[in-house]
């Protein structure tokens, strides 16, 4: 599955250039201010962001530092013409995980996209949900008491990512663009939380109410 990635970027040559670079291998959306994308980041789930720094409006620091108070993780790249120590320390106290200067490679920005996003596959490890054991490289979840239990691909990217961020609380929205295909509607996601619950735990996956869901804690 291709990753999806938020880029923001104001300057109209280059904004769409880097998109069009970007996606060769990602799954693009470009931004072109900073309140267009948190708009865009509260109504999609994304797997990875590159920002620039020097954005109107809300410039690419505050955008960052606004989506980590909301709890969003996704993992950020700032892009910025500044190179002095103290503009990277600022971006990266922001809650930037990296920080790339202009004029730049591309091979290194993909590069260093794929560094960010490869922590967060969760791939080739067993992830405990309380009692439980899952394991997305095989798409598998091993029960405390009943042994292997096989789920399928659907099942696995849902838990995946809810597994991603087991303190955040996942909106049905971001749910859905995440891992299910255009055009499903927002009960889809109830349908394969039930479908999960079904086969494991009810607290496996636990509703907030109003909000959406998030990992739970069974014991």
């Amino acid at each position: 599955m291709t990753l999806r990635l938020l880029l923001v970027e104001d300057d109209p040559r280059l904004g769409p250039l880097v998109a069009d670079v970007l996606r060769e291998q990602w799954d693009v959306t470009l931004a072109v201010s900073g309140e267009r994308a948190l708009e865009v980041a509260a109504a999609q789930y994304f797997d990875v962001m590159v920002v620039d720094r020097r954005l109107p409006g809300i410039d690419g620091v505050e955008v960052i530092a606004t989506l980590r108070r909301r709890r969003v993780s996704t993992p950020a790249l700032m892009l910025t013409a500044l190179g002095e120590v103290r503009d990277r320390v600022s971006g990266l106290d922001a809650g930037a995980n990296d920080y790339l200067v202009k004029p730049f490679d591309f091979a290194e920005l993909d590069a260093r996209l794929r560094a960010l996003t490869r922590d967060y596959s969760g791939v080739g490890a067993g992830i405990e949900i309380g009692g439980w054991v899952f394991h997305p490289d095989d798409s598998s979840i091993t029960s405390p008491y009943a042994g292997r239990v096989m789920l399928t691909e659907k099942e696995t990217a849902l838990l995946r990512l809810l597994a991603s961020d087991p303190a955040r609380t996942f909106t049905r929205r971001h749910l859905l663009s995440a891992v299910f295909d255009h055009g499903e509607q927002p009960g889809t996601v109830d349908t394969y939380v039930h479908y999960i619950r079904r086969k494991t735990d009810r607290d496996v996956v636990t509703t907030i109410r109003g909000v959406g869901y998030r990992l739970g804690t069974p014991i």
